[in-house]
């Protein structure tokens, strides 16, 4: 392996020294030893300065930290892990090593389990907990053997990655037992992303009284500080790692070191201490920047010159550009969808029932309904279709009825299989139509379904800015179509995005923060998104 990427971190050292721990207890060797790694990794962890860039005999002086530790420390800072390490790891098969997820399992459990019942996998330790061969070995009974079974359960459960939604419902079960007004979450979470790895919250206080609270297994990692150190905690726990790299340079720039603990003055050791983040961006001269843009894609250039993009909030739509009913797959009447626009202060909402389900002449009937709708609410129906781009390139309506739809959603639903160049140029000559507005979910994807199809995004970009056409962020947490770095590509080549959520049911309409989130992440202003615009500006603009 050759030198990290970015600058290696007290905790990337800590969790290299934590993971050896577990190893070496997996491997059944001397509890001294590991209670060496773990009392290492704890002092680590700990300290106010970083270790990476510290010669041996500075690293020796820290308690807890021997010649060879010491000399380990070294090898993460130069490569990201040490030799040692990646031999024991080559010795132990990944399958399990990830046994150590399920809860009830530890390293001192896992020997056992993997010397004398032979457990290799998950599947095996589920074959022997239903079998009861685990109760049969010296120091494990049925009361372990439950725990471990309920262990495997929840590990089924949780996902590589969870969605929006589903990292809403655990951050729910640990907010109830976390201090109110004390924490936040940070993390991948903050920033917007699409799908979630573990959820990183930052408390501000004292572990004593909520750690033991917190549910097991939640996937959740919680890092407590003292009130006056919360903002730079915050701000450490939010970044990307590219983000904090270059930040970092910054605060060197200036003679400062940036740690989760605050800023320590490279010259004096002074170590200054804020309470919030703005204070730390105001420190170093910057503009505060919004968690969604910490990716490290040049926004702290533009911080350091006070010239941030004035990013889309949810309170600037007005309106939603995709939604499905009862005259398609949707779960929700005409009347339904307005009665939810007006409660969400909408303007309008356009109707976009699928082309396959709703015949020329039905969609006649539907836009009379929606004239007769209109009359009775402040929220106005627009009268549209999301219609099938098919395989042979075709839509789904002719042209004569596509003319009299106030908006039209042109989509991929059938043909994924296809070669990258036959789909791009399906794509591509939908959006010459003279009547289609949008490209919908222009990728296809469903996450932890289904991936993207081959289309080549750059070629649909140019076309879209050549043609007027927008390009679709599909709202839906199953989805978040387009991903974010495609949004920032688009918006660079002057493409208008839209976005919609694709409900189909009532309650999917708030589902609209999701696709905000996703614009933020793509550096979209107000003027880059269509259903900004006021009403009749938006249907001068569908024209």
């Amino acid at each position: 392996m050759g030198a990290p990427e970015r600058e290696v971190t007290n905790r990337d050292v800590a969790e290299q020294l934590t993971f050896m721990a577990r190893l070496l207890g997996i491997a059944g060797e001397d509890p001294y030893r590991i209670a060496a790694y773990e009392r290492a990794a704890r002092q680590i962890d700990s300290l106010s300065f970083p270790v990476a860039g510290l010669g041996e005999e500075e690293l020796t002086r820290i308690p807890g930290i021997g010649e060879k530790i010491a000399g380990q420390i070294r090898e993460i800072a130069a490569t990201g892990t040490f030799g040692e390490l990646k031999d024991l790891q080559a010795t132990i098969p990944g399958s399990v090593v990830e046994l150590l997820g399920v809860a009830g399992v530890g390293p001192k459990t896992l020997h056992t389990l993997y010397t004398k019942l032979g457990i290799r996998s998950l599947d095996d330790l589920e074959r022997a907990v239903k079998g009861h061969r685990l109760r049969a070995l010296s120091g494990f009974g049925a009361k372990k053997e439950e725990t471990i079974r309920r262990g495997i359960e929840q590990f089924r459960k949780m996902p590589s990655r969870m969605s929006r939604p589903q990292a809403d419902a655990v951050l729910a079960d640990v907010a109830a037992v976390l201090p109110d007004g004390r924490f936040a979450v940070a993390g991948s979470y903050r920033r917007g992303s699409s799908s979630v790895g573990r959820l990183a919250i930052v408390v501000a206080g004292d572990q004593s009284d909520v750690a033991d609270r917190i549910p097991a297994g939640a996937g959740v990692d919680v890092r407590f500080t003292e009130p006056g150190r919360y903002g730079t905690a915050l701000l450490c726990a939010t970044g990307s790692r590219r983000f904090l790299a270059r930040l970092g340079e910054v605060a060197a720039e200036q003679g400062y070191r940036l740690t989760p603990e605050g800023l320590v003055d490279s010259a004096s050791g002074r170590l200054w201490e804020f309470a919030d983040e703005e204070e730390v961006f105001s420190f170093l001269g910057m503009e505060a920047i919004p968690p969604e843009l910490r990716e490290g894609r040049g926004e702290i250039e533009l911080a350091l010159r006070h010239a941030l993009p004035d990013l889309v909030d949810l309170a600037d739509i007005r309106g939603d550009l995709h939604a499905h009913t009862t005259w398609s797959d949707g779960r929700q009447s005409l009347e339904d969808v307005a009665e939810a626009g007006e409660r969400r202060g909408y303007e309008y909402i356009a109707i976009t029932d699928h082309s396959s389900k709703v015949r020329p002449e039905a969609l006649l009937r539907q836009q009379a309904e929606i004239e007769r709708i209109n009359r009775r609410h402040d929220c106005q129906l627009l009268s549209g279709s999301e219609v099938d781009i098919r395989s042979d390139g075709t839509l789904g309506y002719e042209n004569r009825v596509l003319a009299d739809l106030d908006l039209v959603i042109a989509s991929v639903h059938s043909g994924f299989a296809q070669d990258q160049d036959v789909l791009t140029r399906r794509i591509l000559t939908a959006m010459e139509n003279e009547h289609v507005d949008i490209i919908g979910h222009p990728t296809g994807r469903l996450l932890g379904q289904r991936p993207a199809y081959a289309v080549d995004l750059e070629r649909v970009m140019k076309h879209a800015a050549a043609t007027g056409t927008a390009l679709e962020i599909n709202a839906s947490p199953h989805r978040l179509d387009l991903e974010d770095i495609y949004i920032w590509h688009a918006k660079k080549e002057g493409v208008k995005l839209a976005a919609g959520t694709d409900a189909h049911r009532n309650g999917e309409f708030a589902n609209m923060r999701y696709g905000i989130l996703m614009a933020r992440r793509g550096w979209c202003t107000p003027d880059d998104i269509v259903n900004t615009l006021s009403l009749s500006a938006l249907l001068e603009w569908t024209s």
